[in-house]
């Protein structure tokens, strides 16, 4: 914007400057020309000739002024702002490059903190369930030895009360024998009686 109005300026400044030399020139040629009621337009009066002498001297010269003084600064005011706000607008750009690098990388950092996250869950879980199974067959270890102690204790007691039953049958028939007849049977017949009769019922 600022370099097309200052190429809009330098354009009428250089249509003018034609204008305003041709002008004398202009009035020397056509020196009856005037309007009727108008003496400023009477270029026969050396006064108006003057008048419009100076003023296109006057003009070229506030010409030469604005163009090689005024111009010139008014360009580099404008070039000066262009600069400006290109800078500002690469300076922009470049913030908003960052911002947005910046927020990939903190979406790049969530989703590492959440898969981090994820896979510190999963290795507790799958800890806890490794201890419960191993706690779990340290127990089954343990009921399966206490079981088969408990088997071998009630194995024992009941070899121990079969023992003691066959003694106690034993003396149980030679009594029942002896209250019954009156005379005493030798402890082996009793004995193999006793076998006898257990093995037929399976004891």
């Amino acid at each position: 914007m600022a370099r097309s109005a200052a190429s809009s300026i330098r354009r009428v400044a250089s249509l003018l400057t034609p204008l305003a030399l041709a002008l004398p020139v202009m009035v020397m040629a056509a020196p009856g020309a005037r309007a009727v009621g108008m003496p400023q337009l009477d270029f026969s009066n050396p006064l108006v000739i003057g008048q419009v002498v100076w003023g296109a001297v006057i003009f070229l010269v506030l010409y030469l002024l604005l163009s090689r003084s005024a111009l010139p600064k008014v360009e580099a005011v404008l070039t000066s702002r262009r600069q400006t706000i290109d800078n500002d607008l690469d300076i922009a750009r470049r913030a908003k490059a960052e911002a947005d690098s910046a927020v990939d990388e903190l979406h790049q950092a969530r989703r590492s903190a959440m898969a981090e996250a994820q896979a510190n869950v999963d290795k507790v879980i799958e800890d806890a369930r490794l201890a419960a199974l191993r706690q779990t067959q340290d127990m089954n270890a343990r009921l399966a030895t206490e079981i088969h102690e408990a088997e071998a204790r009630v194995a024992a007691a009941r070899t121990a009360a079969l023992g003691s039953l066959r003694q106690i049958a034993d003396e149980t028939a030679q009594v029942l024998v002896r209250q019954v007849t009156g005379t005493s049977v030798p402890a082996d017949v009793v004995a193999r009686t006793v076998d006898h009769a257990a093995t037929a019922r399976g004891l």
